[in-house]
């Protein structure tokens, strides 16, 4: 099993260090280490485990050290940045690992941009030595790259002439949209393995600044420096990400905020997701409460379920989400989210809450969202019903309860949120009739029953109680007959409707373009590039055209 959950005390590949607004990641992998048995993590190449921690780091470093305006990123080893994902690994990993690892890489990248672009904590990445594959589009993530100009470091993306695959953990695609490296010389520096290095590297806009090897160290403060004072971040303190509480069983996992249960035989897991009846009203409140305030505990909790069905738990196709608890303390943490929407807690709190819907709308599972009596899919939870494939929602009350389903909206639902496509979920839903964006808008705070509901149209379908419990089932049923790969391919084209961005390139080229070149046997067969790779044999490629 794969767990998600570590601390700085636990890292086996990353060092963390600090030196006022200044904090630098120091990649220095523990080559016996892998995640794999017997594979070695030479020349800080990396896994899914190196990949992990990074993305415990990125989020400790934005919660628990407010006033780091700047993060470098180097190497602890010499004459190397980061030789990229470890190829014996890839050569092993099943393919639906393969897949998830540049997923999840890709999500832990794009948190770094985040960062940069909406905390004021940018990244710098200081290259010395070789930054090959996913070690330079490592090094792409950050806000500027240096480049030591010793006739030895320089960048590549080799994964063209040696592996037969892509640079798809977002190489080709921050290379022409973010750093808009001409498409010409992107097709030359990908087909070239040694890569480019000196001034050549910044006159093709790959690196942003090259330092000769003197002034080396005090060029690099001096830019940390300059763009440190650049940034808004608080001298403030921070709180402390403590550890989840779960506990896992054969048919289950159990947070405190958030349950999973694991339906093997139905190929599905329910997710429900409960809030307390009383939240802190004040902010001093909040930063008390630090990583226990309902938001932020439950956006880390269910977080970590996305993350462990998708990688221990492939055969779970159909996600169903529930809801349990009062929507009226739902919008009073809606509330406090909006009206303190300046403060460096309240904001990071919003925007991991974005990222983690944003990981939902990019899981390859169906996802069904059930609203039925005692559900509390208000305001920010209410994103999960929009990010649905199918949202039903029964009228009336239902046997035995006396009271409604309701659906609430909050101003949250109108910006905080965006989807990979820069656009909030209602604005995706409604890319055809805008109108109802503004319809919806209206309705803010009201409580919304289905039929309400479904005349705004903000779900699938309003069921009686005559017919929820046989739909409900014929629904899941028929979704857990249909073939997964075309499910997936169906709802990756669907759920991203309207503009095109780095973001929705990035992932709709992971799951067409990679997912089907780590299936081609010039990559993965018994003579392709992946298995022969450091054999001295030359692989053996299949030369037709698909």
């Amino acid at each position: 099993m794969i767990d998600f959950r570590t601390d700085p005390s636990r890292y086996r590949h990353w060092k963390l260090s600090f030196d006022g607004p200044i904090a630098t990641l120091t990649l220095d992998v523990d080559a016996s280490a892998g995640l794999f048995p017997g594979t070695e993590l030479k020349l800080n190449s990396y896994d899914l485990g190196v990949d992990i921690e990074l993305a415990d780091a990125v989020q400790r470093l934005r919660f628990e050290h407010p006033n780091v305006r700047v993060v470098i990123l180097r190497s602890g080893k010499p004459n190397v940045f980061c030789a990229g994902a470890n190829i014996r690994m890839l050569a092993q990993a099943s393919h639906g690992h393969k897949v998830n690892f540049c997923k999840f890489t890709n999500e832990t990248r794009i948190a770094m941009e985040d960062a940069g672009a909406n905390s004021g904590q940018r990244y710098l990445a200081a290259i010395s030595g070789s930054a090959a594959g996913g070690g330079y589009e490592l090094a792409m993530a950050a806000d500027w790259i240096m480049l030591i100009d010793d006739r030895r470091s320089g960048v590549a993306l080799p994964e063209m002439p040696l592996l037969a695959v892509l640079p798809a953990t977002g190489g080709l695609t921050r290379l022409t949209d973010k750093r808009k490296v001409r498409r010409d010389l992107a097709d030359l520096f990908c087909c070239t393995e040694e890569g480019v290095r000196g001034r050549r590297a910044v006159q093709w806009r790959l690196v942003d600044e090259l330092v000769p090897p003197s002034a080396w160290e005090a060029k690099l403060r001096e830019r940390a420096l300059a763009m440190a004072a650049q940034s808004d971040r608080p001298v403030a303190k921070g709180i402390v990400l403590t550890p989840l509480e779960r506990t896992l069983t054969d048919d289950g996992i159990r947070y405190n905020h958030v349950e999973v249960a694991l339906e093997h035989t139905q190929h599905r897991a329910t997710i429900t997701l409960r809030v307390p009846d009383q939240l802190p009203t004040e902010l001093a409140d909040v930063h008390r409460a630090g990583a226990s305030f309902w938001p932020l505990a439950l956006a880390r909790e269910l977080d970590d379920a996305i993350l462990h069905l998708r990688l221990n738990e492939p055969d779970l196709g159909v996600l169903v989400l529930r809801s349990e608890g009062d929507p009226k303390a739902v919008l009073a943490a809606d509330a406090m989210l909006e009206a303190e929407r300046n403060d460096w807690l309240v904001r990071e709190i919003r925007l991991l809450l974005k990222l983690v819907f944003k990981r939902l709308d990019l899981t390859s599972r169906s996802v069904i969202a059930l609203i039925g009596p005692g559900s509390c899919f208000a305001g920010s939870l209410a994103e999960l019903v929009f990010a649905a494939d199918r949202a039903m929602m029964l009228l009336g009350t239902g046997d035995g309860e006396n009271r409604a389903a309701t659906l609430h909206l909050s101003p949250l639902n109108f910006g905080a949120y965006p989807m990979s496509n820069g656009l909030t979920r209602l604005a995706t839903r409604f890319l055809g009739e805008p109108a109802g964006v503004d319809a919806a808008r209206e309705r803010i705070g009201e409580s919304l029953d289905a039929a309400a509901a479904e005349q705004l149209g903000l779900v699938t379908a309003a069921l009686d109680e005559i017919d929820w419990d046989d739909e409900v089932r014929m629904l899941l049923e028929e979704r857990a007959s249909f073939s997964p790969d075309a499910l997936t391919a169906m709802e990756a084209n669907l759920r991203f409707a309207g503009p095109e961005t780095m973001e929705t390139r990035i992932f709709g080229r992971l799951t067409a373009w990679q997912n089907w070149v780590f299936q081609r046997k010039n990559a993965i067969g018994d003579a392709g590039a992946l298995k022969r790779y450091g054999t001295g044999l030359r692989p053996e490629f299949d030369p037709e055209r698909v």
